[in-house]
């Protein structure tokens, strides 16, 4: 498949997918366990509502950002390439995100962990993200084995 289609093919699995859960989460959708809740919840913030203090302006923060991050991927292609797929889950997420923030004025949460610990409520968008960043990881890890066992040989 082509680099370009993989890409789109990605951001727009994954922004659909958030949004769908996000859309059924605000249509009603919940569900308690022993272990895991889904549930409703707005963060006007980052993770654990950090820098919620911003308010409304935190979108545009969250805007630079992705631009930012959208720039040096045009200008580090072989990165961008070397990690299509999971570029293309990053931004997908990150613009699911964003949309929620215009639209919804925080970003919608639906998934909380509470057993043994309250932990952080999050979303489709938010594990995706830690994937991405994890494909990134292993791959630049095995990548950099390979090449370096290429060149030993």
């Amino acid at each position: 498949m082509n680099k370009n289609l993989t890409f789109i093919f990605c951001f727009i699995a994954v922004f659909v997918l958030d949004q769908w859960v996000k859309q059924l989460t605000l249509g009603g959708m919940r569900w308690q366990s022993e272990y895991f809740d889904l549930t409703f919840a707005l963060n006007t913030g980052i993770a654990f509502s950090m820098l919620s203090f911003l308010d409304h302006y935190l979108k545009y923060f969250h805007l630079v950002f992705i631009l930012i991050l959208a720039i040096y991927l045009f200008w580090q292609k072989k990165f961008l390439k070397e990690h299509i797929v999971a570029f293309g889950i990053m931004l997908g997420s990150g613009c699911s995100n964003l949309l929620d923030r215009f639209v919804h004025g925080g970003v919608v949460d639906m998934f909380f962990w509470h057993k043994w610990f309250n932990f952080a409520i999050f979303n489709v968008a938010d594990v995706m993200i830690n994937i991405s960043v994890a494909l990134i990881f292993i791959q630049e890890i095995f990548l950099k084995r390979r090449s370096k066992n290429d060149r030993m040989d």
